[in-house]
């Protein structure tokens, strides 16, 4: 059974950083297309950031700030969060795609496996 499993949340003042890990179980995801998304109250969820073998997006919110990466050997993908701001707070999720595709897909639908999600609050 597939697992992935965000950690790394939490309470940070604007300006401060974070960084989130996605500790995936029960297939080995090397180099396999990952991603990052969120959710603030009252908001769709929405993508942060991807990662495949050769590729890295980012949404335009978060480009300059955000640093997705990955570790194969834990079989971890990681997001560094710097400069770090109020509407960043948000749950975030981490995500496996359906598929090994290496180009940017950024719909819900394209993700096959879900964390339960980690809170990141950044006060003013």
């Amino acid at each position: 059974q597939v697992q992935l499993a965000e950690s790394g949340g939490g309470l940070v003042q604007a300006g401060g950083s974070l960084r989130l890990s996605c500790a995936a179980s029960g297939r080995t995801f090397t180099n396999y297309p990952m991603a990052w998304f969120r959710q603030a109250p009252g908001k769709e969820r929405e993508f942060v950031a991807r990662i495949t073998w050769s590729l890295r997006t980012y949404a335009d919110s978060v480009k300059g700030r955000f640093t997705i990466s990955r570790d194969n050997a834990k079989n971890t993908v990681y997001l560094q969060m710097d400069s770090l701001k109020p509407e960043d707070t948000a749950v975030y999720y981490c995500a496996a795609d359906r598929f090994n595709h290496n180009y940017d897909r950024r719909t819900l639908l394209d993700y096959g496996y879900w964390g339960q999600g980690t809170q990141v609050t950044v006060s003013s």
